[in-house]
């Protein structure tokens, strides 16, 4: 009777809460403005993931400052632009069904906090793939300055323009 008690119970002790750390990871805003383009790079994105009962709370905080263009006045501009000195992080979370761990691709429903404004981007698409142990994302934030309620910034009197995707790619492994 005491083996068939713990055959019982051994899947519930064994389905506890789950745990992913983000490994790696490259993000990437694009900025357009009418004499050119620009970029700026961050690998300083830090990220947890806890599943319970189904479910999975994800957070992502990457510093404003570590976004690098290659050009610093580039730079220093965007962070004064962004009110990075008051608004340091730029913060993600996302819930999600543990189910979506063996997906192909995923529609992430995402709240991002940025330059003092909270803002929710519905159904945004992912790629999802497995790798070493490892799970590989990829995809665009659909992100504009206008939903941040940023003011472009201007070079020769013209604004750049108010989209700004942001390419996601990180690598997290489950703990």
């Amino acid at each position: 009777m005491l083996i068939v008690v713990l055959l019982v119970s051994l899947p519930v002790f064994a389905a506890g809460d789950s745990q992913w750390i983000l490994q790696q990871s490259t993000l990437t805003y694009h900025v357009s403005h009418p004499l050119h383009q620009s970029e700026g790079v961050s690998h300083g994105a830090k990220g947890k993931g806890v599943c319970h009962a189904g479910q999975c709370d994800f957070l992502i905080a990457v510093p404003v400052k570590s976004f690098d263009s290659g050009d610093s006045n580039r730079d220093l501009h965007m962070i004064q632009v962004t009110r990075g000195a008051e608004f340091p992080l730029v913060t993600v979370r996302t819930r999600l069904p543990e189910s979506d761990a063996t997906a192909s691709a995923i529609d992430a429903d995402l709240e991002i906090q940025f330059a003092g404004k909270t803002v929710q981007y519905k159904k945004v698409p992912f790629k999802v793939e497995k790798q070493s142990g490892q799970t590989h994302i990829t995809g665009i934030i659909p992100a504009t300055l206008s939903d941040f309620k940023i003011d472009p910034p201007s070079l020769l009197t013209m604004p750049v323009k108010n989209d700004i995707p942001v390419r996601v790619d990180m690598t997290w492994r489950s703990q």
